[in-house]
């Protein structure tokens, strides 16, 4: 790595439960330290993938967020808390970087707040090593899609909707893209039904799949799309490929 840093002896404390998994170890964890990853959202699915992320000792995490937080968002978006809401509110954005820092002072957190547009997003993303998609719109998740594949960065993909949703990590020229498994928009609901449990449990996967990504162990989902359905308590993996035709990624 250029110019990467080494590990302190609080890291070697800190990590050293998750160190212990076969592969991870030190070169891992100073993976790990040397990484950026850029969460797309602070809401039900941000939150807690960010926590993860940050207390696990990625290095430099950026969350980017244009909204302020509203008490119906309490119930699952877990950095942001009562008194966030109080007199103007605070954005999102910035409440999520000062509980993150508040976990874990070692680390590098960066708020961003704006809206994630075509102008700016191959920006964002130019130089992380994993993108997290958050969002709860396809219109950006199609942008975080497109300029992940120019710069041949993976991302993790979520959804969900009342107590199901769907998983997915997507490595540019090694499986389907986002628009290869969704090639048009579902239909999406300003506001929909959410039981807090739902995204944190997506999310607690995203942050895995990242952490994975990065460390260099396991297996990711690529080529396979995780369905969960809460309700019913069933979990069902289908497989899933690239589309010769898809206007996205068969340029790879």
């Amino acid at each position: 790595m250029k110019n990467s840093k080494e590990l302190t002896s609080s890291d070697l404390e800190r990590y050293d439960r998750q160190m212990m998994i076969q592969g991870w170890g030190v070169e891992g964890q100073k993976k790990l330290k040397n990484s950026k990853i850029v969460v797309m959202g602070t809401g039900g699915l941000g939150c807690p993938a960010s926590i993860y992320l940050a207390v696990a000792g990625v290095g430099h995490l950026v969350v980017i967020d244009m909204q302020k937080p509203e008490l119906s968002n309490l119930n699952r978006q877990v950095l942001h808390w009562e008194k966030d809401i109080e007199g103007p509110g605070k954005d999102k954005a910035i409440s999520a970087k000062e509980k993150l820092l508040q976990m874990n002072s070692d680390i590098t957190v960066e708020g961003l707040v704006l809206k994630i547009t075509e102008e700016n997003i191959f920006d964002l993303v130019k130089d992380a090593n994993v993108v997290i998609d958050a969002m709860d719109n396809f219109h950006i998740r199609y942008l975080i899609n497109d300029a992940c594949i120019h710069y041949q960065i993976p991302f993790v993909h979520a959804g969900i909707y009342g107590m199901e949703g769907q998983l997915t990590t997507i490595v540019p020229g090694e499986g389907p893209c986002l628009k290869c498994i969704f090639p048009s928009p579902p239909i999406e609901q300003k506001i929909f039904p959410v039981l807090g449990a739902t995204p944190a449990v997506f999310a607690t996967l995203q942050a895995m799949e990242a952490l994975k990504l990065i460390v260099g162990i396991g297996k990711p989902l690529v080529e396979r799309l995780l369905i969960i359905d809460g309700c019913e308590m069933s979990f069902d993996v289908m497989r899933i490929k690239r589309r010769d035709d898809c206007e996205a990624c068969s340029i790879i």
